[in-house]
């Protein structure tokens, strides 16, 4: 009979982390790892957001320009995050990205409350982008002179990304690759124009009052941008179609965000020195264009409605995105039995889970239609953060309970535990900035995932033996408990014909994976025979245990 690997034995039962993954076709390198993170955070983030960060850092009464110092916090304060998640990535390179890291290491209460809060939250701020669509599409009419059912135009786009995502992953990257580089390079052009002609005019982005009249308007204003950076947990979500994930999921996450962080840092301070802040206000009101404004003080009519195309088809591009990564949290969840099984469903032909994406495009459009999105969006930011001290909680409980577990990353996140540490301190100054709203929307998704979990996931999920946070936990208050749980899980694991025993060679499986090697396999041999006291070549339960613990005394 062949033995399992000690690494195998206790995965056969605390984790098979992917049933499904070649249910998804693995299609996409570390380029197009890099395209599609970058494409879910330089849409609104970057189109629609910076505005609104003016009048919010200005304390919701007149705009500042101090906008950058927010952005480069913010990103500094999502950087554990991604550092943890890159780990996390390598080790389980699932469908369903952060949704799975935590399901997996907290169990299903907690997997699904994070997994219908990231769901929605990528969901509203694909919404959100496609607001943005429409304000720019506002634009795009009143200069060409044409009049269009602004409404009706965004339902159409709505669709038309819907079948986009179900073509599949490789057409959602053929469409997004030139959108995001020619975008990004006109929008550079656009700011070293800006820098060479334009008087530059630094009290705008330096000053003291630049920056806000107090701390509380800064760090509301670096938790509210903190939402431009989310897109770097969308790419993990669609982990089981990415080429050699341990390598191209961890490098391009950290390449994204680098890049993402000095892109937004360098356009926001040049839209702050070369434009009076002030010009990005209407009525008292953040519009929904600045870099529409922008583009039009520093180049003209036409350069601005160049910018203009441009920025809608990227917060589109950016709405596509999210509908891809937030459909792979409905996808990831039913796979572990949480939702129904018609969200698992995959296309005969085209590979992707087409129902979890219909179901995702027709809750936008109901966002879309009824909600007040900006501020929906608001409130689910807050949750994000909360995700993203989780993650990094996830990587400490996780290395603490690796011996008992299944965890073995192929990439460490560096300076182990103190990146994590700043990682939870940075996003609870940032839960605290953001108040009522942060609490709102955590309490919202809390809620409304207890309530599907209690109504379907309990009855259908199963639920592992010990989650490693339960062995964490244990480990500070019963630390007997969990060497007998590992043993209990360790026999069960090496039983594979379920036979409630074991015979010689899983025995001696099960011992080498709870790291009791011997003198090799003649002295486990030697201590099977000891144990199986009524001599019939097989070990029961409680053989073992006993075996077990009067070999840890020897």
């Amino acid at each position: 009979m062949n033995r399992l690997s000690p690494s195998e034995v206790l995965g056969v039962v605390l984790q098979p982390i992917e049933r499904v993954t070649d249910t998804l076709e693995r299609k996409l390198g570390l380029f197009s790892v890099v395209i599609l993170s970058l494409s879910a955070m330089l849409g609104s983030g970057l189109f629609v957001l910076p505005s609104l960060a003016m009048m919010e850092l200005g304390g919701g009464e007149i705009p500042v320009g101090g906008i950058w110092l927010a952005y480069l916090f913010a990103g500094l304060v999502i950087l554990p995050g991604a550092i943890s998640q890159s780990e996390l990535a390598s080790a389980m390179p699932s469908s369903g990205g952060a949704y799975v890291y935590i399901e997996k290491t907290f169990g299903p209460i907690i997997g699904t409350i994070s997994g219908l809060g990231l769901w929605a939250n990528f969901m509203l701020k694909s919404a959100f982008a496609l607001i943005g669509f429409r304000a720019y599409l506002w634009v795009l009419q009143g200069i060409l002179g044409i009049s269009i059912n602004l409404d009706v135009a965004v339902m159409v786009m709505l669709a038309l990304i819907v079948g986009i995502n179900i073509l599949g992953a490789k057409s959602i990257k053929k469409v997004q690759t030139p959108v995001v580089l020619i975008s990004v390079s006109y929008l550079l052009c656009v700011c070293f124009w800006a820098l060479a002609t334009t008087e530059l005019n630094w009290d705008y982005a330096l000053s003291r009052e630049s920056f806000g009249p107090d701390w509380h308007s800064f760090s509301s204003t670096a938790a509210l941008v903190f939402v431009s950076y989310i897109g770097v947990t969308k790419i993990a979500a669609v982990g089981g179609e990415i080429k050699s994930p341990s390598r191209n999921l961890p490098f391009g996450i950290l390449i994204s965000l680098l890049f993402s962080i000095i892109l937004y840092v360098f356009v926001t301070l040049t839209m702050a020195i070369t434009v009076d802040p002030a010009n990005y206000v209407e009525s008292g009101h953040a519009r929904e264009d600045p870099i529409y404004i922008f583009a039009l003080d520093v180049g003209g009519q036409t350069v601005a409605t160049i910018a203009a195309t441009f920025a809608a088809i990227t917060v589109l591009s950016g709405s596509l995105a999210g509908i891809m990564a937030a459909s792979r949290f409905l996808f990831a969840m039913a796979r572990d039995n949480l939702l129904p099984v018609f969200f698992e469903n995959v296309h005969s032909k085209y590979e992707t889970p087409h129902w979890a994406i219909v179901g995702t495009g027709l809750a936008m459009a109901a966002a879309i239609m009824f909600l007040p999105v900006h501020d929906v969006a608001e409130f689910a930011s807050g949750f994000n953060i909360m995700i993203f001290i989780v993650l990094n909680a996830a990587v400490l409980v996780l290395r603490a309970s690796a011996k008992s577990h299944w965890y073995e990353p192929e990439w460490k996140s560096p300076l182990f535990p103190l990146t994590q540490i700043l990682g939870i301190l940075g996003g609870s100054v940032l839960i605290y900035a953001m108040g009522s709203k942060a609490v709102i929307g955590g309490t919202a998704a809390i809620v409304i995932g207890l309530i599907i979990y209690q109504s379907y996931g309990k009855k259908h999920s199963q639920n592992q033996i010990i989650t490693p946070w339960e062995t964490f936990r244990l480990t500070f208050t019963n630390p007997d408990e969990v060497e007998h749980r590992r043993r209990w899980a360790a026999f069960h694991a090496a039983d594979i014909e379920r036979n409630n025993h074991l015979n010689l060679n899983e025995f001696i499986s099960a011992m080498q994976s709870l790291g009791f090697p011997g003198e090799g396999v003649d002295a486990l041999r030697e201590y099977f025979h000891a144990a199986d006291e009524n001599q019939d070549g097989i070990l029961e339960i409680d053989e073992f245990l006993l075996g077990v613990e009067e070999l840890e005394f020897d």
